[in-house]
């Protein structure tokens, strides 16, 4: 999705990295948008390890209420958070945040991920990252999860 094209109507979320407007999150996650007709996009905030903190410590503030944070920050986020999830707690990291009531809740998807599969050891890591995209999808857009398409999302 091209920035002319966000509407009023557009479902917004955000994604927080070093690259995160040429990142495979955004790539990912707006082409799961796309195959399944959701008028929803991620904006991609790049910024780097000195801009961080700040961003953290105001994200309960801003306008900003959904929050993927890439691989790199996903260690260092965890003490922005008021509360986590178990697979949070136990990975040490999160794959993205919420924002509610100004306090700021970290998730990790791996389990969930996994749980997808009916062999997740077999499963190779670009294959578990496109499945928490779809996980994500389904949780802020209500976009239906289908495995079946990861190859097709991962080949176009």
């Amino acid at each position: 999705m091209q920035p002319h094209e966000i509407k009023p109507d557009t479902g917004l979320c955000t994604i927080l990295g070093y690259n995160a407007q040429t990142g495979y999150m955004r790539r990912y996650f707006n082409k799961i948008m796309k195959h399944n007709g959701k008028n929803a996009t991620a904006i991609a905030l790049n910024i780097s390890d000195e801009h961080f903190d700040f961003t953290m410590r105001n994200v309960g503030e801003s306008r900003v209420d959904k929050m993927m944070i890439e691989k790199e920050f996903s260690n260092k986020a965890l003490a922005y958070c008021e509360d986590v999830n178990a697979c949070a707690k136990k990975e040490k990291r999160i794959d993205f945040v919420e924002v509610s009531d100004g306090k700021v809740y970290g998730y990790c998807l791996d389990d969930e991920a996994k749980a997808l599969f009916a062999n997740p050891e077999l499963i190779d890591d670009q294959n578990l990252f496109v499945a928490k995209m779809m996980l994500l999808a389904k949780r802020w857009f209500d976009v239906k999860i289908e495995v079946d398409d990861i190859p097709l999302l991962i080949g176009v």
